[in-house]
């Protein structure tokens, strides 16, 4: 038995035709719309705090918070430069350190020029473990200073101690920043190493707000105690050719450097040129 074919609804037809433009109009009315508000908007985060070269999804919305907003909203106290440079157990207001070992005074402690900011694979609670583990054996792989999730600062070795950390600047290829100035001169001897936890399982997972927050105090405690400038500060990826996964260290190093603090001793020396 044969089948019956209906005759199409011409009028039907014309209908869902007119809808579809319709439709086809008002999305692209949609995109043009969003397209001209993005342009005109404030420059997202990722845009204010780029690195050197970024990679795909740097910040995720945690470290989004960590935004030029916040930057500019960590005030250091009156007399920020003098605690800096005390002995002892020195605390900076809204920055909380755990001295494993008291400091000394800067002078004594050994000719830190740099900073490398680094990030390990331990989970969250883990800071203070290994900083009391690298207090036990200062010159192991790893670092001086321990940052936790929660912000929570672990300070693990004396200044006159040179913990293992970095590879040697063993990258010269440039692909983040001129690695004329880093190549086999960036190393342990004369960098301290602060080492973020908190990205296990998931190696790219950005550092917390907290650890953010805590870093743009302690960071400019760190150069003004040691008289580093802020070109000085360098992600461990920067200078190191590590985890192809992630960049490690390069949201926090690039925070840093846009601080653009100038040490005491520094500004002093600009202000009579």
């Amino acid at each position: 038995m044969g089948l019956k074919v209906m005759a199409p609804d011409v009028a039907a037809l014309a209908t869902l035709a007119a809808l579809s433009s319709a439709l086809a109009f008002g999305n692209c009315a949609l995109v043009n719309s969003a397209q001209a508000q993005s342009t005109h908007a404030a420059p997202s985060t990722r845009q204010q705090i780029a690195l050197p070269r970024p990679r795909p999804d740097a910040i995720a919305p945690a470290q989004a918070e960590a935004d030029e907003a916040t930057v500019h909203h960590v005030e250091l106290p009156e007399n920020f430069r003098e605690l800096a440079r005390q002995s002892g157990e020195p605390q900076i207001p809204g920055l909380t350190i755990v001295y494993l070992h008291p400091l000394g005074l800067p002078a004594e402690a050994v000719k830190w020029r740099n900073i490398i900011v680094h990030q390990t694979e331990g989970p969250p609670g883990s800071a203070k473990s290994s900083a009391l583990a690298q207090a036990k054996n200062p010159t192991k792989r790893g670092v001086m200073v321990w940052v936790e999730t929660d912000g929570t600062v672990y300070w693990s070795t004396a200044e006159t101690a040179i913990p293992t950390h970095g590879d040697g600047a063993n990258r010269n290829d440039n692909k983040y920043i001129d690695n004329s100035k880093t190549y086999h001169s960036v190393i342990k001897t004369n960098s301290i190493g602060v080492e973020f936890v908190g990205n296990y399982p998931d190696v790219a997972k950005p550092p917390t707000r907290e650890q953010a927050q805590a870093w743009l105090a302690l960071v400019r405690f760190l150069q003004e105690r040691y008289d580093i400038p802020a070109e000085n500060i360098y992600a461990h990826n920067w200078i190191d050719f590590k985890d192809r996964r992630y960049c490690e260290g390069c949201e926090l190093a690039t925070l840093a450097r846009k601080l653009g603090y100038q040490p005491g001793r520094r500004a002093a020396d600009s202000a009579k040129e």
